[in-house]
């Protein structure tokens, strides 16, 4: 899912939606499942201006797995293989989380990030999941406006936010419709397994962030004796799929929140935002208030209390919050911006990680695709959604009425099948930062609790949304490692000490290379 707001080193997926090109049954040669299985990746070199050693395949597989003669559809895969082979071990597959975000990069970038010990024992394998991307990518048509989900709660507006939820499906019902049903994560995990099939392996290995881990722990529980070494990073909480996901930022956020008032009081001298955490609480909602009544200007954004509330990820990570809210306090009492970081950082921070980009509707229709197809668990009822977003209004003021307020899932079709029970054996690996906006420590803790058998391994301290090779100094990377070179778990679970962020470490953690995971405030 798109990742926190202000992290710099995540890119912009830059997907280009179109029509997808899904296959008639003549066309699919009408060939039953086990011909998906016996396809051979035509490898090629993926572009001139790339290496050689990077190379893209496309692969066909069912729309629906339970007719597996029908439509057929393209399946997007890229590699780079062991320079070692004589230490080769399997195949890892690779996924930066969504659900919508491209993988077909991550091989090449991940590589250059791994220690030689793991790298030299793995193929890494790329793929755009079904829907996105280079993989048959759908679209629902949806303008920028539509595709913002961050909907404040107020009674006299509710009614308008029940008609853009209403629009966005019925947008996707007409665009998207035959297709829709199917892309879900039991069916992209389906197509990880033909994945697998078609590069020969006995087993998968497995390296995903985010909603990639949800995405990992689902084949685990399908296809549990091909499950190899499998890292989970910055854990889902299969439980709370996915609206809880998305309520979930609203409950973590009040204490990240009440963390920041701590850190910024400790430093008044330096940003003047108040001496005890109260005064800057104080400063920060007399702040909010006042866009609220009067919106300012900042860097030609019409600031809203509302925009400043909806950027509720920033808490995560004071030693950004700090600044942009000093600037933004001086935007709106007319003063001149004080020294700190560059306008565009502040407005990255603030807007979103592709601001002045060109949209794309692709990673925004499947991210609905998925929320609201892999299950059933959505409220139907529109008076629901109202009391919930008013209750979490009071309860959880930065954005729990952003968080329970309506959503497009309330008018989606039934989902085709139900969500995957984690009730089977998995020995992988989760990883998680304690100080994580998109998935929070709780629902770290929930997906390792979730699978039987797995270890987790939490950077106490750590701020970040993904940890491993996203933080170079982080104190995970060393057991992840051992892990992936050697199939061991943790005796036990491990918590170890992050390096301090105190002095801003992470304020710009950008990696040589940063991995392509989608970006944004409203993804996993």
């Amino acid at each position: 899912m798109r990742l926190k707001r202000l992290a710099p080193l995540l890119a912009t997926a830059g997907l280009i939606a179109s029509t997808v090109p899904v296959l008639t049954a003549t066309q699919a040669s009408a060939a039953p499942e086990a011909e998906y299985l016996k396809q051979k990746p035509a490898w090629h070199r993926c572009a001139d201006s790339q290496p050689a050693s990077y190379e893209c395949a496309t692969l066909k597989v069912p729309l629906d797995y339970k007719r597996p003669q029908g439509p057929a559809i393209d399946l997007a895969i890229s590699r780079v293989k062991t320079e070692n082979p004589a230490k080769r071990h399997g195949v890892m597959l690779l996924n930066p989380g969504g659900p919508g975000g491209s993988g077909l990069d991550l091989p090449l970038m991940a590589g250059e990030l791994m220690p030689k010990e793991v790298r030299d024992q793995f193929d890494l394998i790329g793929f755009d999941p079904r829907g996105v991307g280079a993989s048959s990518p759908i679209t629902c048509g949806l303008t920028d406006t539509e595709q913002n989900f961050d909907r404040p709660y107020r009674p006299e507006t509710f009614s308008s936010d029940v008609t853009w939820a209403r629009t966005v499906a019925d947008k996707c019902r007409e665009k998207a419709g035959s297709v829709l049903p199917y892309i879900t994560t039991r069916n992209t995990a389906r197509d990880m397994d033909v994945i697998r099939a078609v590069l020969g392996e006995r087993k998968l290995s497995y390296l995903g962030y985010s909603y990639g881990t949800y995405l990992g722990a689902v084949y685990s529980q399908m296809f549990p004796e091909r499950t190899d070494r499998f890292v989970l990073d910055s854990g889902v909480d299969p439980q709370r799929i996915w609206r809880g996901m998305i309520q979930v930022w609203a409950t973590e956020a009040e204490p990240a929140f009440a963390r920041w008032t701590g850190w910024a009081a400790e430093r008044s001298a330096q940003y003047g935002l108040g001496e005890t955490p109260k005064a800057v609480s104080d400063t920060f909602w007399a702040l909010v208030e006042r866009a609220d009544r009067e919106p300012f200007d900042f860097e030609g954004l019409k600031v809203t209390g509302d925009l400043i509330r909806a950027a509720r990820g920033v808490f995560f990570y004071p030693a950004q919050a700090t600044p942009l809210v000093v600037a933004l306090k001086a935007a709106a009492e007319g003063k001149p911006q004080p020294a700190g970081p560059a306008p565009a950082e502040l407005m990255r921070m603030l807007s979103g990680g592709g601001a002045g980009e060109p949209a794309s509707d692709n990673g925004t229709s499947v991210f609905w695709a998925v929320a609201c197809g892999d299950t059933g668990s959505w409220p139907r009822y529109t008076e629901q959604y109202e009391r919930d977003a008013a209750r979490d209004k009071a309860k959880y003021p930065l954005y729990g009425d952003m968080a329970s307020n309506i959503k497009p899932c309330a008018f989606w079709d039934r989902p085709a099948e139900a969500a995957t029970p984690m009730n089977k054996k998995a020995n992988v690996l989760t990883v998680q930062n304690e100080w994580d906006s998109q998935t929070p420590l709780t629902s770290g803790q929930g997906m390792h609790r979730a699978l039987k058998g797995s270890r987790m391994v939490l950077a106490a301290g750590g701020e970040g949304h993904g940890v491993y090779l996203v933080d170079p100094a982080s104190c995970v990377n060393a057991p992840v490692n051992t892990y992936l070179a050697t199939g061991r778990l943790p005796a036990e679970d491990v918590t170890c000490q992050s390096p301090s962020a105190a002095a801003g470490r992470r304020v710009s953690p950008t990696p040589s290379k940063p991995l392509p995971f989608p970006s944004g405030p409203a993804r996993f």
